[in-house]
């Protein structure tokens, strides 16, 4: 279990280059082979007017992130309404525990599920997926529930496909709904390397690492792959 940490200081080095729903309370690890549900977290839009963090979006849709795990389909777990499953390729799934939310995808055309209903569907299939995402989730779990996550949802991604994870930085962590705990550099490469990803890659985005205390928009990312 890779253990919490309140540290704001990541061990790696993050690039400085360019590339809310509903809160979770805590439960019990999912028994093998059953999908935790997940549920984008959403920050609140930053006011106009009030200071950089008015210069960026509130919620970025990732596009420049999902060009690094490449174009195939990708598995987007907790993705809320479907801003950034929008901009997913054809076939891309998206899943959430709130079934308000996998209503919006769907009437946006897209294709979500809740937890149960995608492992009743013939998505549900090892391999299937070229990627994985998932953005504004992990912070809100806590160390079992993470792990139980990525272990019930990596397999359904092939072999050397790539795994995307973010995790808001210190203004956005303040920002609520309230976190379990600060997910970090040191702490998504713990999660990552327990699932048996490798890691490719850290870093800060939009902006470089410091923006992170001043801008909710700022966060953390892995660039991780399964194993071949």
């Amino acid at each position: 279990m890779p253990g919490r940490t309140d540290s704001s200081a990541a061990t790696d080095s993050p690039d400085a280059g360019p590339p809310g729903s509903d809160i979770r309370t805590a439960r019990p690890a999912p028994a093998a082979g059953t999908a935790p549900s997940a549920s984008t977290a959403r920050l609140p839009a930053e006011r106009a007017g009030r200071g950089p963090a008015r210069l960026l979006p509130a919620r970025s849709p990732f596009r420049s992130q999902l060009r690094r795990i490449g174009s195939g389909r990708v598995l987007e777990i907790g993705c809320g309404t479907g801003d950034t499953l929008a901009d997913c390729a054809p076939g891309s799934v998206g899943v959430d525990h709130d079934p308000q939310s996998v209503a919006r995808c769907r009437e946006r055309g897209l294709t979500a599920c809740t937890a149960d209903t995608f492992l009743a569907s013939p998505h549900a299939r090892p391999g299937a997926f070229d990627a994985l995402l998932t953005a504004h989730v992990l912070e809100h779990l806590d160390d079992e529930q993470v792990e139980g996550l990525l272990r019930a949802y990596v397999p359904y991604v092939r072999p050397g496909g790539g795994v995307l994870l973010i995790t808001a930085q210190e203004a956005g962590h303040r920002s609520g709904p309230a976190p379990v705990r600060f997910t970090d550099f040191p702490l998504l490469r713990a999660f990552a390397e327990s699932a048996g990803l490798a890691v490719r890659r850290t870093y800060s985005h939009p902006l470089p690492r410091p923006a992170g205390m001043l801008l909710r928009g700022n966060v953390f990312v892995l660039v991780g792959q399964v194993p071949r």
